[in-house]
């Protein structure tokens, strides 16, 4: 960031971090074996929409790939908007690998029209004595886990308890903080 930036408060945005994104498929074996959290065969990624015609040609991209992909893959897929007006590409798949490739196919797809700012998270859903979501931050290039209970409510024991059982697997977040919570997740 500039001088002139800096006095006229403009940042610069982190450009989103891909590489860290595959992680999640080999420490998904982990969680289920230690843990008993079986992948739910859903996962999402969450960006925020633009008006642009730019924009508009990258998401019927996005929809031209994910139909040959997913035809592919068998996989299925929606776009969503939710309740904050958050765009979501929700897969089905039971083929947990082939839900962490349609994922970076679409933030891949995303980042090279420019649009890689938009990105906002990356969200696996894993099955226990209830429902665990595994949250990839874009800009972070981390995992952390979010279990939702009624009441805008979080189990935050059990979040640390994931955290010390896959932490040496996954590029966990280290600062709390940062573990934001996601309600009303589509998937």
């Amino acid at each position: 960031m500039g001088f002139l930036d800096a006095l006229l408060g403009k940042s610069k945005l982190p450009k989103p971090k891909v590489d860290r994104l595959f992680a999640i498929s080999t420490a998904y074996i982990t969680l289920e074996v230690n843990l008993g959290l079986k992948p739910d065969q859903s996962a999402g990624i969450c960006f925020k929409p633009m008006e642009s015609s730019r924009y508009t040609a990258a998401r019927l991209e996005i929809e031209e790939l994910l139909h040959y992909s997913c035809r592919e893959t068998q996989t299925e897929y929606k776009i969503k908007k939710d309740e904050y007006n958050y765009l979501w590409v929700v897969l089905k798949d039971k083929d947990f690998e082939d839900l962490v490739t349609n994922i970076h196919l679409v933030s891949q797809t995303m980042i090279e029209h420019g649009f890689g700012e938009q990105l906002l998270c990356a969200i696996y859903r894993f099955t226990g004595e209830g429902a665990v979501y595994w949250i990839y931050n874009f800009k972070q290039g981390t995992y952390y886990p979010f279990i939702p209970k009624s009441g805008h409510k979080r189990d935050n024991s059990m979040e640390f308890r994931l955290r010390s059982i896959i932490e040496k697997e996954l590029p966990i977040e280290k600062e709390v903080e940062k573990w934001y919570p996601l309600w009303g997740i589509p998937i």
